[in-house]
C-alpha cells in the first residue's frame, strides 16, 4: 500500500489539504515522507516513531523543517495534549480507541492503507466508523486504496 514505507502521492496530497494551517500530530513517522507532506501546510507537526532506526532516518529527512518535531517512542507516552489534525499511520494506533482523544473537538483524524471492499469483520473500520466520539467516512484515495477521515465530535 505504501510503496516501501512512504505514503502514496494521493495520500500526501490529502495530508497537505487536511493539515493546512493546523497544529498536527503523526503517529508512525517511518522515514518521514508523510511528515514532509504535512509540514508543507501545517502550522506545526509533532511526529512519533517507535523504531529507533526509522526515527533517526526521519530526523535526517526532516532536518531544516522548523515546524516539525520528531519524537522517538510510544505515541501514548510521547504525545501530550490535543491537536487539530492527527495522522494515524502506525504504532498500533489504528486499533486503539484512545487515539481519538488526541484530536481536539472539531479536530480531524486520518488513517490510510485500507483496502476497499475488504470483507469483514474489520475491527479497524468497525472502530473508526462506529465510535460515538467521531463522525467518519471512508474515501477512495486510488481505485485500490482507501482512507478514513474522521472529525472529533464536541
Amino acid at each position: 500500500m505504501t510503496e516501501g514505507g512512504s505514503s502514496i502521492a494521493a495520500v500526501q496530497r490529502l495530508l497537505r489539504v487536511l493539515a493546512s494551517g493546523r497544529r498536527a500530530a503523526e503517529i508512525g513517522t517511518a522515514f518521514g515522507e508523510g511528515a514532509k507532506a504535512i509540514a508543507v501546510t501545517a502550522a506545526s507537526l509533532v511526529t512519533v516513531e517507535l523504531d529507533p532506526e526509522r526515527a533517526a532516518e526521519a530526523r535526517r529527512a526532516l532536518a531544516g523543517l522548523d515546524n516539525v518535531t520528531v519524537l522517538e517512542g510510544d505515541w501514548r507516552e510521547a504525545l501530550d495534549g490535543t491537536f487539530e489534525f492527527v495522522f494515524v499511520d502506525g504504532g498500533g494506533a489504528k486499533e486503539d480507541p484512545c487515539v481519538f482523544d488526541l484530536a481536539e473537538p472539531g479536530g480531524i483524524l486520518l488513517i490510510d492503507d485500507l483496502t476497499p471492499g475488504r470483507p469483514g469483520p474489520d475491527p479497524v473500520r468497525d472502530l473508526w466508523l462506529g465510535d460515538p466520539r467521531v463522525e467518519a467516512v471512508e474515501i477512495l484515495t486510488t481505485p485500490q486504496t482507501a482512507a478514513i477521515v474522521a472529525t472529533r465530535r464536541p
